[in-house]
């Protein structure tokens, strides 16, 4: 005999699903709309203009590469200084110091978490870029004529404002994320887990390897994509650091630009095609960053499905 739900429970299951649902069609309107709004884009610049890096607002050319390699280069750059720094961190704070001491650092990391993005932007153009630009000019005359390091790090118009600068910048801006996310993913596992790797007689590294990592380190893949969609998505920090030149080239010390910063500096006097190209760069960093969640979940579902398979 079946016996109907309780009222209550079926009313929290109708809001629950109420609320997914009109998250939902938010971003299905957001996509929706602006699309819309970058239809003459489309139709006017054509396939090749799409995949064009001529961004030249005078002569109506409004190719959006340059913009596409600057966040994924600067987001690159954000995301390989801070994943080691971060699971470095929480580790740390989990299994080394001892929670007395650990809880006050908690605290800080929590804090820098909340600094606005304009306070790090203005930071960095005020202090940082002017402090790195001779340590840019040593380290490119340094590495002239070396192979690939010549093409990374050396040339003569290096620059404090620069992608590097931008990706340091993010780099700082996501660490406190990750951080946090990774350091709670990790004390979730068992303490009969590290306690019997070290009744069999190993380190605290063999321990961390064998007993912790296993364990977390689903979460912290799925940390370290999240922070790589807030380095994708961030606008004021990298609009100010980032030197606004609309240029494809591998020496991390130029000038670039990136899709958020030429949004948010372009947009206010905008009009006409190029309006509606703003607003197209705006629906393809919508996609990339539902692509890097999609990768994130997908990572970390199919390393829980080997967890426990294993």
């Amino acid at each position: 005999m079946s016996t109907r739900r309780p009222l209550g429970d079926r009313a929290f299951q109708i809001l629950t699903l109420a609320a997914g649902l009109l998250v939902l069609i938010i971003l299905v309107l957001i996509a929706v709309t602006m699309s819309q709004q970058s239809v003459s884009w489309f139709t006017t610049a054509g396939w090749s203009g799409i995949f064009s890096a001529d961004w030249d607002p005078a002569h109506d050319k409004f190719g959006p590469m340059a913009f596409v390699y600057g966040t994924v280069i600067t987001s690159v750059i954000a995301v390989v200084i801070a994943f080691p720094i971060s699971v470095g961190i929480a580790l740390l704070l989990t299994e080394v110091v001892p929670s007395r001491w650990a809880r006050p650092i908690v605290y800080v990391i929590d804090l820098l978490a909340v600094v606005p993005s304009v306070v790090w932007g203005l930071w960095g153009i005020i202090v940082l870029a002017p402090w790195l630009q001779p340590i840019y000019a040593s380290i490119a005359s340094a590495v002239n004529g070396i192979p690939v390091l010549d093409s990374l790090f050396g040339g003569p118009g290096v620059d404090g404002a620069s992608f590097f600068t931008t990706g340091l910048i993010l780099a700082i801006m996501i660490t406190p994320i990750v951080t946090s996310l990774s350091r709670e993913v990790i004390a979730t596992v068992p303490t009969s887990d590290k306690e019997g790797a070290y009744a069999l007689g190993a380190t605290r590294w063999e321990m961390i390897r064998g007993a912790v990592w296993p364990h977390s380190q689903t979460g912290v893949v799925g940390a370290m994509l999240l922070g790589l969609g807030r380095a994708m998505g961030e606008t004021i920090a990298a609009a100010l650091v980032i030197g606004s030149s609309a240029t494809v080239t591998s020496h991390l010390f130029f000038p670039g630009y990136s899709m958020p910063a030429v949004i948010a500096n372009q947009f206010g006097e905008a009009s006409g095609v190029q309006r509606s190209a703003l607003i197209g760069l705006g629906v393809l960093l919508f996609l990339l960053t539902i692509i890097v969640n999609l990768t994130a979940r997908s990572v970390v579902e199919r390393n829980a499905r080997r967890m426990r398979g294993a």
